[in-house]
């Protein structure tokens, strides 16, 4: 299993940070000891002193695909759900200026919580837009909705497939909108989809129990 996860998708977050907005998707990858299930916590990682959220829509693969299109790339999804894109942003920096992978800001472990309730797809009927947000101790520090991506789910699907097989139980990070910051620890993290509360975490500093 593996976490393929786009970057950009939202032209407020790419603005927000300084980025170009991207003429094709941006994706890059997670391993499976990134996955973080409920009932951890967020621990934030010796290595950087910036660790940021970034709360996604996130897509589960139900069937092989490879070199789909768009039109059937809903046939290839069985669910979604919402997880967090945990960002080094200061180790993500300092890899950008040297030309380098993101991976050392992104793929540790545990940077990936996910919520585990699942809403099933309908092949038949693709689901329509939905509405998310991010409370950081109970205040709204991200919210979006997925009308607002550069690049539609069934488009983001289509273009991985060109270049990497998805497999099933494949996971698909769809981006974040803008919002963005940093964590510290006693932070308590709540993302809602379409009004309700599906992911909870709280923060702490690495090595705290």
């Amino acid at each position: 299993m593996k976490l393929l996860c786009i970057g950009r998708n939202y032209g407020d977050h790419a603005r927000e940070l300084g980025n170009a907005v991207p003429a094709e998707p941006v994706f890059f990858l997670k391993p499976a000891t990134a996955l973080l299930q409920p009932g951890n916590a967020i621990r934030l990682p010796r290595f950087s002193s910036d660790v940021h959220h970034e709360l996604e829509v996130v897509f589960r693969v139900g069937r092989t695909a490879s070199h789909i299109s768009s039109e059937r790339a809903w046939e290839h999804l069985d669910a979604y759900t919402l997880g967090l894109d945990l960002t080094a942003r200061d180790v993500q920096q300092e890899q950008k200026e040297k030309g380098l992978p993101w991976e050392k800001a992104k793929a540790w472990d545990g940077s990936a919580p996910m919520s585990d309730t699942w809403t099933a797809i309908d092949p038949g009927t693709p689901p329509g837009s939905m509405a998310f947000s991010l409370e950081r101790n109970g205040r709204v520090v991200q919210r979006g909705t997925t009308d607002d991506m550069l690049f539609p789910v069934p488009a983001l699907v289509a273009y991985l497939s060109r270049f990497i097989t998805l497999e099933p139980g494949d996971l698909v990070f769809t981006g974040t909108p803008a919002g963005v910051g940093p964590l510290a620890p006693g932070d308590v993290l709540e993302g809602k989809l379409d009004g309700r509360t599906i992911l909870t975490f709280n923060v702490e500093a690495e090595g705290e129990r």
